[in-house]
């Protein structure tokens, strides 16, 4: 009998000692991953933040493709390598970014929605279609700058909003351009508008708000992105 029961407590200690390892290497293509818990890679364990408020950062970005198509993702999403997202080690999932290819100037709004790239100078895996739109395909990497989306408020025009006061984010002497950031900022969920103004150029707006004291609040934060960005109110460029 005390054979018997030395038996079922080893075997009660193994399964026990089965399920933590099972938990310390739950798997990230699995969508085994909650969006902000820590995980564990290849024996090495990751933090995701909290929040991405104001994060920025450099390094070399790589891309995923073809040969990760359809399977599950962090987030537990199926990878689709023409969908507009990345795969990022800490960021939480679902977060937008904004990711600029240094060599070139082209930039690009980003959800990240899986983990990786799991190599040690490579800060962010692109999907195909992001590699394709950024410049990346065909030297396979490239320095960029990814930078964060959240913490910049919503603008929602839904038509009842009287305020006149935009932050400025851009100006451009080709409408086409300047066509383009609207396209960017309304992918992102900001309202924005294009008015052409006495310095001769398009100018690129998002508002409106009923005061200065929140277009100065906005402006803030979009300096992160646009440096030059500036406050205009009562229809003036």
């Amino acid at each position: 009998m005390n054979r018997l029961f030395r038996w079922l407590a080893l075997g009660l200690v193994l399964i026990c000692l089965g399920q933590l390892c099972a938990c310390g290497t739950s798997s990230w293509r699995k969508g085994g991953v909650p969006g902000t818990k820590p995980y564990t890679v290849r024996g090495k364990t990751y933090y995701p933040l909290k929040s991405a408020h104001g994060f920025v950062e450099e390094g070399i970005a790589s891309w995923y493709g073809p040969g990760f198509h359809g399977k599950t993702t962090a987030s537990g999403e199926r990878f689709n390598q023409y969908a507009i997202t990345a795969a990022h080690k800490i960021l939480p999932l679902d977060t937008k970014v904004r990711v600029t290819n240094l060599s070139n100037g082209r930039s690009l709004i980003v959800r990240i929605n899986d983990r990786g790239p799991f190599v040690e100078d490579r800060v962010i895996d692109l999907s195909k279609a992001c590699a394709q739109r950024l410049g990346v395909i065909g030297a396979g990497t490239a320095r960029v700058r990814i930078q964060s989306l959240s913490g910049i408020p919503e603008i929602k025009d839904d038509g009842d909003v009287l305020g006149d006061y935009y932050v400025q984010v851009g100006a451009f002497g080709i409408k086409d351009n300047a066509q383009g950031l609207i396209r960017t900022l309304t992918a992102a969920g900001y309202a924005g508008r294009l008015i052409y103004g006495n310095n001769n150029l398009w100018n690129v707006q998002v508002g409106p708000w009923p005061d200065t004291a929140k277009a100065k609040l906005m402006l803030a934060v979009l300096k992160r992105i646009y440096p030059h960005a500036f406050v205009v109110g009562g229809g003036k460029d």
